[in-house]
C-alpha cells in the first residue's frame, strides 16, 4: 500500500458492496451510508472537481475546513487521488468549507479556490446564493464523472500530509491499533483533524470501516455502537473527543 488509489482499488476488488463510511448526525437524525463503490464514486467526482474544473495539481495544498461529516473523508480521498497535500489554512491553494466558513473564506476567494458544502442531506446545493467567487459543491459536483484518472498520478513519495508521504501514511495506518483487521470503528473525531486522520485511514488500510458520529448524544451513542455492530471506538474513555 503506497498511495490512496492503491488502497481504494484493493477494496474495490475484494468487497465493493460492503459499508465503508457510515455517518450519523444525532442532532438531525441523519444517517448516510457509503459502500466502497459509492464512496469511490464520490471521490472520483470530487477529484474531477478539483483537477478538471479548478485546475488543481499534484503537490498543491488543500485545507479541509469541514466538521465531522461524510463529505470530509470524500474530500480527503479526492485530495490524495489528485496528489494534493492536506495541510494548513495559511498554505492552502484550495479550501473546502461548510456553511459556517463561507463568510470568512469569501474574502479570500480571489487568491484561493473556495469550495463550499451545504452539508444538507445528499450533498445538495445551498438554499441561498453564495458570495461571489465561492463555488457551491452541491451544484458543481453532480456533473462530474463517476471515474477519475489523474494525468499526473501521485506516487508513494508524494506528501499526503505536510512532511508525511502517502507511503508513510499507509504504513503507519496498517500498523495502527485503533481497530482489528476488518473491524468497525465508531468515532466522534473529525477525520480532517490531526487526532482524527487515523480514524479514517486505519479502517481503510485494515479492510475495516468507519462509523462517524456528529453531535453525539451519550445515550444514543451506545445504541449506535450496538446497532452498527462496531468493534472499537474513538476516543477511548481516557481521551478527549478530538471533534474539532
Amino acid at each position: 500500500m503506497t498511495t490512496f488509489a492503491t488502497v481504494l482499488s484493493g477494496l474495490l476488488r475484494t468487497d465493493p458492496g460492503r459499508p465503508l463510511v457510515t455517518f450519523y448526525d444525532h442532532a438531525t437524525d441523519e444517517r448516510v451510508e457509503l459502500s466502497v463503490t459509492t464512496y469511490a464514486n464520490w471521490v472520483a467526482k470530487a477529484a474531477s472537481l478539483l483537477a478538471d474544473e479548478h485546475d488543481l495539481e499534484r503537490g498543491q495544498t488543500m485545507y479541509v475546513d469541514l466538521p465531522p461529516h461524510w463529505l470530509t473523508p470524500v474530500f480527503l480521498g479526492a485530495a490524495w487521488t489528485v496528489g494534493l497535500v492536506v495541510g494548513d489554512a495559511e498554505d492552502a491553494d484550495v479550501v473546502v468549507t461548510g456553511p459556517d466558513g463561507v463568510a470568512s473564506w469569501a474574502g479570500r476567494a480571489d487568491e484561493v479556490v473556495v469550495l463550499a458544502c451545504s452539508l444538507r442531506p445528499m450533498g445538495v446545493r445551498f438554499a441561498d446564493p453564495l458570495p461571489a467567487g465561492v463555488h457551491d459543491v452541491g451544484i458543481e459536483i453532480w456533473g462530474q464523472p463517476d471515474a477519475f484518472t489523474p494525468w499526473d498520478p501521485p506516487t508513494g513519495d508524494d506528501d499526503a500530509l505536510p512532511g508525511v508521504t502517502q507511503a508513510e501514511m499507509w504504513r503507519t495506518a496498517a500498523a495502527g491499533s485503533l481497530l482489528t483487521d476488518g473491524g468497525r470503528l465508531l468515532s466522534e473525531a473529525n477525520p480532517a483533524s490531526p487526532p482524527g486522520f487515523a480514524t479514517f485511514v486505519e479502517p481503510l488500510a485494515r479492510s475495516g470501516s468507519l462509523v462517524l458520529v456528529s453531535h453525539a448524544e451519550p445515550g444514543w451513542l451506545e445504541a449506535t455502537y450496538t446497532s452498527e455492530r462496531a468493534t472499537a471506538r474513538f476516543p477511548c474513555a481516557d481521551q478527549g473527543s478530538g471533534a474539532d
